[in-house]
C-alpha cells in the first residue's frame, strides 16, 4: 500500500506479545514499515542494524525499562521520534520520559485512530521541525530559562537563536501569561553584544498618553509644566541595549506616527527641543492583541507594522502545550518547594488529568500561580484536584464536533457540565454562569 508514510520505518517494543502484534498490524495496514521487539536488548539490536524513524515503547518491561531505552535512544539517535505507552495509573511515569526525551504518551487503553494520530503527528512534526527536541529543550533552559519541548516552543527556541544573532526588530504575539517579556529577554541576553548593555521593558498602557512623548524621547528643562530639569528617555536609557515595548497594540495613533518616524530614521527629539539626536538601541515589540485585526479597525498603522514585523515570534497559549503543562507544573511544584522548606510534592493522577484538561485563560502565569497556592495551603507531600478550584474539576474539553450548530452544541455542553458536576445542578449554575429556569430549559 503506497501512503504518505510508506518510507517511516516504526519499531514497537512491548513484552506482551498480543500488544505488539496488534500494533504492528494496525500500523502497516496504514502503510508503514513495522519492526518489533520484545525487550530493550532486542530493540538495541534492531537499531544497530535498521534506521528507525519512531519508536513506540512501553515502560514497564523484565530487565530494563522503556525509560533505559529511551535514555539509550536520545544518546545515539536523537534524531528519533519517540512515543511512550503508559497505564492510567502510571502517568508520572510517562511525565519522567518526557524529561529524558520522549515526544509524546499514550494512556492505555488507547484506540486504534488515537495510536495513529499520535504516530502521525509526531512524524509529521518532527520532519517539519528537522531540529534535535532534546539538545534544543535542554539548550533553551540552560540559555533562556524557558521550559517546554511541545513542537510549537522548539519553533519559538528556533527563532530567538535567528533573533539573538542580529539587530532586526523582533514582534512577539501571545496572550497574557504566556511569557513575552521572557522570550525578548531571552533575546536581547543572548546577543553577543548587546546583552552587555540595558534592557528597559515599557508597559505601553501603563504609560498616559499625555506623558508618553516625554517619557520615551525625553524633555528639556522648561518644555512643560513640571519640566524641572532635563531628562533623558527610555531611548536614550537603552542606548546599544533593547527597548522592550510590551503590549503595543495600546499605543495611541498620533504616538504611533512618531515612533515609527524614530524606528526609520534612527534618530529622536526631547520634547521643547528641535536637536535630532542619533540612538542605537534595539527594538522588541509585543502583543496580545491580532494588529492585522487592528488596521482593519484602522486602530493600527499599517506601516508601523510592516517595519516592526521583521521577525515574528508566535508564543503558543499553554492549552496548546499539552505536554509541556505537567513540566511545568512540576518544574513550579519545586521551586516553591525549596522556597517553603517543603519536600518536593508528587502529582496524582487526577491532578495530571485536570491540568490538562483546563483551558488556562492566564496561561503559565495561571498555572504558576496556581501550583504557589497549593503549596502554601496545602499541608500534605500531594498535590490533588480536591484542592483546584472548581472550575477546574469540571473542565470540559474544548474539542467539540464541528458538525453541530451553535444551539446543539451550546446544549451538549450543558449536559456536558451537568454530567461533570455529578448532576450537582448548583454547582453547574455557577460554571455556566445562566439561571436556574434556562438551565432546566436546556435539560428538557
Amino acid at each position: 500500500m503506497t501512503t504518505p508514510y510508506g518510507k517511516d520505518v516504526i519499531l514497537i517494543v512491548d513484552d506482551n506479545v498480543i500488544t505488539c502484534e496488534v500494533i504492528q498490524r494496525n500500523l502497516e495496514i496504514a502503510g508503514f514499515h513495522v519492526f518489533k521487539a520484545h525487550s530493550v536488548a532486542d530493540a538495541v539490536q534492531i537499531f544497530s542494524r535498521q534506521k528507525i524513524d519512531l519508536l513506540i515503547t512501553d515502560y514497564k518491561m523484565p530487565k530494563h525499562s522503556g525509560l533505559e531505552l529511551i535514555k539509550y535512544v536520545r544518546d545515539h539517535f536523537q534524531d528519533i521520534c519517540i512515543i511512550m505507552l503508559t497505564g492510567y495509573g502510571s502517568i508520572n511515569s510517562a511525565i519522567s520520559a518526557m524529561k529524558e526525551g520522549a515526544d509524546d504518551y499514550i494512556t492505555k487503553p488507547f484506540t486504534d485512530k488515537e495510536l495513529l494520530d499520535a504516530v502521525k503527528k509526531n512524524i509529521w512534526q518532527r520532519k517539519a521541525k528537522k531540529i534535535d527536541p532534546k539538545s534544543l529543550y535542554n539548550d533553551a533552559w540552560t540559555r533562556f530559562g524557558i521550559m517546554g519541548h511541545s513542537p510549537k516552543m522548539l519553533d519559538v527556541y528556533s527563532r530567538i537563536e535567528k533573533a539573538c544573532k542580529n539587530d532586526a526588530i523582533v514582534l512577539i504575539n501571545g496572550e497574557n501569561g504566556t511569557g513575552k517579556e521572557l522570550v525578548a529577554r531571552a533575546i536581547h541576553y543572548s546577543h553577543k553584544v548587546r546583552s552587555i548593555y540595558p534592557f528597559i521593558p515599557i508597559n505601553c498602557p501603563g504609560i498616559p498618553a499625555s506623558l508618553f512623548e516625554s517619557e520615551l524621547f525625553g524633555h528639556v528643562k522648561g518644555a512643560f509644566t513640571g519640566a524641572i530639569q532635563n531628562r533623558k528617555g527610555f531611548f536614550q536609557a537603552a542606548e546599544k541595549g533593547c527597548l522592550f515595548l510590551d503590549e503595543i497594540s495600546e499605543l495611541p495613533l498620533e504616538l504611533q506616527a512618531k515612533l515609527l518616524r524614530v524606528l526609520q530614521e534612527k534618530e529622536i527629539t526631547r520634547v521643547g527641543e528641535t536637536q535630532f539626536k542619533k540612538i542605537d538601541v534595539r527594538i522588541i515589540a509585543a502583543t496580545n492583541k491580532n494588529l492585522e485585526d487592528l488596521i482593519e479597525k484602522k486602530l493600527f498603522r499599517q506601516d508601523l507594522f510592516f517595519r516592526l514585523n521583521v521577525i515574528n515570534i508566535d508564543i503558543p497559549p499553554l492549552r496548546d502545550r499539552e505536554n509541556d503543562i505537567i513540566l511545568l507544573a512540576q518544574h513550579f511544584a519545586l521551586k516553591y518547594a525549596k522556597e517553603l522548606g517543603k519536600e518536593e510534592p508528587v502529582f496524582t493522577d487526577k491532578a495530571i488529568v485536570a491540568l490538562k484538561k483546563y483551558y488556562w485563560p492566564g496561561n503559565v502565569r495561571e498555572l504558576e500561580n496556581l501550583i504557589h497556592r497549593n503549596l502554601i495551603m496545602n499541608e500534605t507531600d500531594y498535590i490533588d484536584s480536591v484542592n483546584f478550584p472548581d472550575i477546574m474539576k469540571y473542565t470540559i474539553s474544548c474539542g467539540q464536533p464541528l458538525n453541530l450548530s451553535l444551539e446543539d452544541m451550546s446544549k451538549k455542553y450543558v449536559r456536558d457540565v451537568v454530567e461533570q458536576t455529578g448532576g450537582n445542578k448548583a454547582k453547574a449554575l455557577e460554571i455556566l454562569k445562566i439561571d436556574r429556569k434556562t438551565l432546566l430549559k436546556k435539560l428538557k
